[in-house]
């Protein structure tokens, strides 16, 4: 099971969706989706938006007010296949985490927020 939300940057919605499973939420990025990844850092909740859509997650960034520089590279193996791509993700933290919807999906549009029952 999975959630999403979108956010609307000019001409590019940007959706983003978490996984239960690891492996899905990795193979969702090769293809170009953006990954919501949460996890602790010492002791801090954080998460990870992963994509191999540098492009995509410039405009996520843009419209959430994330620098430029602070997106990071790392290749990432496809677990498919087993070969390296190239992989970009920003560090999600504080007022840049996204709030946990469990089992709904969190729209946003030009900055309204509404919450859609599955």
């Amino acid at each position: 099971m999975s959630e999403g939300s979108r956010i609307e940057t000019g001409t590019i919605d940007v959706w983003y969706r978490e996984f239960t499973s690891r492996r899905e939420g990795m193979i969702f990025a090769m293809e170009g989706g953006l990954w919501l990844h949460r996890h602790v850092w010492k002791g801090t909740p954080m998460a990870h938006l992963v994509s191999v859509d540098r492009i995509r997650l410039l405009h996520y960034g843009a419209r959430v007010g994330l620098p430029e520089v602070r997106l990071q590279f790392k290749p990432l193996k496809d677990p498919r296949t087993g070969i390296r791509c190239d992989a970009w993700h920003w560090d999600l933290i504080g007022r840049f985490l996204p709030v946990a919807v469990p089992a709904r999906k969190l729209i946003i549009r030009r900055g309204v927020s509404s919450l859609v029952e599955p």
